[in-house]
């Protein structure tokens, strides 16, 4: 048997950081059954439920981004950094990683400072077609930096790019239902056209804006639509449809099973995050992109132009969303052909087995490192 594998992965703060990050740890535990494998994320942030939910142990740094309205609030920031680049040093010291991985997020930024300061090799996993901050600071001190998207060279040095695409949930691509039987787990009738409406792990306001102020257009279309609200926007929600009669809306504030809720549609709305595109790619789903405007460099709407200049999906601007998008939606998924056309050109643009990739160059870059 090899040597035991110990392995650092960090970041988080997302969905979109969190699911690549539990993939590429399942991956290596494939390969590798005894590995040892360390989470450090961020407290406060969702990963500190979810990594664990995954049967991962995580530690929490005090870490925070910097507030860019309020600048006197950053002396306090500063000091966090400062402290989780300590307790970083002292997680690290204590598990003795032969590897770090960073997904992202503001945990990866001083896990991966102090592993590479330590002398262990570091991988990074930038999930967009934008780097984030984090990613291309660290760039510099990576040994490997994983990409899904071309023309990467722009943040990170080429000679260390590899292009991987991004890890997805694997239990999406295991689904054993058919179309029919994932419609009827919503309570949905299988004969009628069906749209996936989602805003991300955390909801969209201006998503949600759109369906409510088109409720009756969706009433009158004879289509039905599975709404994930997000747990923040559920109960206002519900509390404006009380007393409407929309048997064809089903209202969800998180959907447990992805799988089933992709099989059950003909057509999704969704921000475009680097995981939910990847998803998309993978399964070859038709999909109109409201990229959030709230998010660092404008990168989802970089994301959905990569497939919009493919005619690989559509694209609304999120401002102008809530006039627009649920009659495109009502319009597209009556259009047999550019349903087909769109799950064509999405499908190319897929990168399997992104997981396993990564996982081989962590195991390759743990036997390499020297104690």
């Amino acid at each position: 048997m090899d040597e035991e594998l110990r392995i650092i992965i960090s970041g988080g703060g997302t969905g979109g950081h969190i699911f690549p990050a539990v993939s590429i740890a399942n991956a290596i535990k494939a390969k590798r059954p005894d590995a040892k494998i360390l989470f450090v994320g961020a407290l406060g942030r969702m990963e500190m439920q979810r990594v664990p939910a995954a049967g991962y142990e995580i530690k929490g740094l005090p870490i925070q981004g910097f507030d860019r309205k309020n600048l006197l609030k950053n002396f306090k920031v500063l000091y966090k950094i400062w402290k989780s680049q300590r307790m970083a040093k002292k997680i690290i010291r204590d598990f003795r990683p032969m590897a770090a991985v960073g997904v992202g997020g503001y945990a990866s930024g001083p896990t991966l400072n102090k592993a590479a300061a330590m002398g262990i090799p570091c991988l990074i996993q930038e999930q967009n077609s934008y780097a984030g901050v984090t990613n291309k600071l660290l760039a510099k001190k990576a040994d490997k930096i994983c990409v899904a998207y071309d023309n990467m060279e722009r943040f990170f040095p080429a000679e260390k790019i590899i292009m991987t695409g991004n890890p997805v949930r694997q239990a999406l691509l295991d689904t054993k239902m058919s179309k029919e039987e994932a419609i009827k787990s919503f309570g949905l009738d299988p004969s009628k056209k069906t749209i996936l409406i989602v805003g991300g792990s955390l909801g969209a306001g201006t998503v949600n804006k759109s369906v409510m102020q088109h409720l009756d257009e969706i009433a009158e279309s004879g289509v039905q639509v599975i709404w994930q609200t997000g747990k923040y926007y559920n109960a206002d929600i519900n509390e404006q449809l009380k007393g409407r009669d929309l048997p064809m809306v089903k209202v969800l504030d998180f959907i447990s099973d992805m799988g089933a809720a992709y099989k059950a549609a003909d057509l999704v709305i969704s921000r475009a995050g680097a995981s939910s595109i990847s998803e998309f790619c993978l399964l070859g789903t038709p999909v109109i992109l409201v990229p959030s405007p709230n998010v660092a460099e404008d990168h989802q709407t970089k994301n959905a132009m990569a497939l919009v200049d493919k005619d690989a999906a559509l694209y609304v601007k999120d401002a102008d969303a809530p006039e627009q998008v649920i009659s495109l939606a009502l319009k597209t998924v009556q259009d047999e052909a550019k349903l087909r056309s769109l799950s064509e050109n999405i499908l190319k643009l897929a990168l399997p087995n992104s997981a396993d990739i990564i996982a081989d160059e962590v195991i390759r870059l743990a036997k390499s490192y020297n104690k």
